[in-house]
């Protein structure tokens, strides 16, 4: 599946937007699907999934306006029957939902799916960061923002898909990392990565005894404006490490380079 989860918490206030903008015209049908019109549009619909109407109209203006189709969920039940079948390329999911939280439908879409994951709230402590982080998401954002600046995590994100090439697979020892199928196994073993862990992992076995900085991994694995979110790094590199010491692998290692990143240590036999 290509696509990217979003859990949003979004209230009307978070948003940046002038108080007669024709944004604000209700979305009066649900689910929504509009044709593909722009060449770098997603092929697949995004999904908002939020109970309030009126910041699921503003975020599908926007969203149409790029050319992109969309649905939308306003319950928890509805997202997850959407997701299973749309296949959707982005969600952006409220996480205070009538029935079933956000961060609990991330959980069950993390047990089947590798989407990137963007959580937006208004809360910005890092208890609430790590705790997105480490039921799987990919980034944070921290209101207020405005509906462009998610906008422009989108495109940011659609740019960053993996291509069909074959060179985009890494063989090293056991373990095998093919970008495109965001599909990593290790000593036969398939791993259930997120895409941001995938990215991470490639991006460091790459360039094996390289010392990434937290910057360095921001701009190439998040892109846009992340530089200096040095606890999606850490929490994502956290998670992958445990990930892999699930199965033997005393070839190679993350290492932790104390002040600076991180490297891929090549261990020889």
């Amino acid at each position: 599946m290509c696509g990217f989860l979003f859990i949003v918490q979004i209230f009307s206030q978070a948003f940046d937007f002038p108080a007669q903008s024709p944004y604000n015209e209700a979305v009066t049908s649900f689910p929504i699907y509009n044709e593909n019109t722009h060449a770098e549009a997603a092929h697949e619909p995004i999904l908002i999934v939020d109970d309030n109407e009126q910041i699921v109209s503003i975020l599908a203006q926007y969203i149409k306006a790029e050319g992109w189709p969309y649905l939308a969920a306003h319950t928890g039940a509805q997202a997850l029957s959407l997701f299973d079948a749309a296949e959707p390329s982005v969600i952006l999911l409220d996480i205070m939902l009538p029935d079933i939280d956000g961060l609990e439908i991330c959980r069950r879409i993390r047990r089947v799916s590798s989407v990137p994951i963007l959580m937006v709230t208004a809360r910005d402590e890092d208890a609430d960061r790590i705790l997105g982080l480490d039921i799987g998401a990919d980034d944070y954002i921290v209101k207020p923002f405005s509906p462009g600046e998610v906008m422009a995590r989108i495109r940011t994100v659609l740019r960053r898909l993996p291509s069909n090439a074959a060179g985009d697979t890494l063989v090293i020892g056991t373990l095998s990392i093919h970008l495109p199928s965001l599909s990593v196994s290790l000593a036969g073993h398939k791993l259930a990565l997120t895409r941001k862990e995938v990215e991470l992992l490639y991006t460091l076995a790459a360039s094996p005894g390289r010392v990434f900085t937290r910057d360095n991994l921001l701009t190439l694995v998040w892109g846009y404006d992340h530089v200096g979110n040095y606890r999606a790094v850490d929490s994502h590199i956290k998670r992958l490490r445990q990930k892999l010491d699930a199965y033997p692998h005393d070839f190679f290692s993350i290492a932790t380079v104390w002040g600076v990143g991180y490297k891929f240590e090549r261990t020889l036999p």
